[in-house]
């Protein structure tokens, strides 16, 4: 079959690859109907994430249903379904206890410390030996483990563009407000306004919202920000944004912040330096952002993926501010049931946001010119 493989950083191509069978009897074969690129996918394809094997990429993806394992008693062939990106099996102590994104049972990797190469979190699909080495979903099929968990059915009803991005971002958007523990008329402010951006944005609304303010440094993502997810916007390449969100806000901040950028901020000439110096990947500049564009007592909630330390974080400005910081990977498998229902009665919309849709063929062309933000490109759907 055809499958998305990375080789190495900037190197991805189509190759031919063996089809995948059941290798456990928890595990389903999946023939993929549709699959996204992920801006944290970027992160493999530009080399901040370690790998040194070549590997299927790919954590967004449907299907339907080809084959299951003996256990796999709540699917059939023919089903068609939706897979959340994390890995979890639903039997250890965090899966008991709402917490798939850290489950114990998939990752040989996993361990108590969240270390920078080893002991990480559940493996994800598609995203490095670090996280599992499970084979991802850009390809024309895809071993599914722990099936009988994760999958979740689709209504006929509903296109797989409107329910693809139950996959990642619109959990992860979702998510990031649900930290902030809205109670109704705060102001959200939002460091990004890509695909994770902006589902946090319409999330936002949906959660009681009465002022939603989207940053970025690129006039067409803001565009999308303003048409897709009614947000005020600011480009902080133009106008000092942590300033702009206080005169919103009487001089205090936002009540909640997001980071839906992560390491991947624009960086200058000493940035990029000093990330030599102290054996850094990527920038924490966005974080120190959103630490300065919150309120005091209120909550930075971080959604964009960091994979490294950094030097002189904030610390005595988050002990002074008594701000709420929380990030991590989305809970997916927790919050899928209730946003599939929020799309069936209209309350959220996830296609609006795709901008670009090619074959799997295509797919080195459309990792290159979604790196490189050419062609107004926000979201790519790529159909095997």
């Amino acid at each position: 079959m055809k499958a998305v493989r990375y080789h190495r950083p900037k190197k991805v191509s189509v190759d031919d690859v063996e089809e995948p069978t059941i290798v456990h009897p928890r595990d389903a074969v999946l023939k993929v109907t549709s699959t996204a690129i992920c801006g944290s996918d970027l992160h493999i394809y530009n080399g901040l994430l370690p790998q040194v094997r070549p590997f299927t990429l790919g954590h967004e993806f449907m299907g339907i249903v080809e084959e299951v394992g003996p256990e796999v008693t709540n699917l059939q062939p023919g089903d068609r379904v939706v897979v959340p990106f994390p890995i979890a099996g639903g039997q250890c102590w965090f899966c008991n206890h709402g917490l798939q994104s850290q489950c114990e049972e998939s990752n040989p990797n996993y361990g108590p410390e969240g270390g920078l190469l080893k002991e990480k979190n559940t493996a994800i699909f598609g995203y490095t030996d670090v996280y599992g080495g499970y084979d991802g979903g850009q390809a024309e099929k895809v071993r599914v483990p722990f099936a009988d968990y994760g999958p979740r059915k689709v209504p006929d009803h509903l296109t797989d563009e409107q329910v693809l991005f139950l996959t990642d971002i619109l959990p992860t958007g979702w998510q990031a407000i649900e930290w902030g523990n809205l109670q109704g008329g705060e102001t959200v402010a939002v460091f990004g306004s890509g695909p994770v951006g902006i589902m946090a944005m319409k999330s936002a609304w949906v959660k009681g919202a009465s002022q939603v303010i989207a940053v970025d440094i690129e006039d067409y993502r803001l565009d999308l920000a303003r048409t897709t997810a009614n947000a005020t916007t600011v480009n902080s390449n133009d106008e000092n944004a942590v300033e702009f969100i206080r005169e919103l806000t009487e001089g205090r901040g936002a009540d909640v912040v997001v980071d839906a950028v992560g390491m991947e901020a624009h960086r200058n000439l000493l940035q990029k330096a000093s990330n030599v110096v102290h054996l850094q990947r990527g920038s924490m500049e966005v974080l120190k952002n959103c630490m300065s564009a919150v309120r005091r007592g209120g909550t930075v909630s971080v959604v964009g993926v960091y994979g490294s330390n950094y030097d002189n974080f904030p610390v005595h400005q988050w002990f002074d501010k008594e701000i709420h910081l929380i990030g991590g990977q989305a809970i997916v498998h927790k919050h899928i049931d209730t946003l599939l229902g929020h799309i069936e009665q209209g309350k959220l919309r996830t296609d609006d946001i795709i901008t670009h849709r090619f074959s799997l063929e295509e797919a080195p062309h459309a990792y290159e010119i979604f790196n490189k933000k050419e062609d107004g490109c926000m979201k790519v759907v790529l159909t095997p």
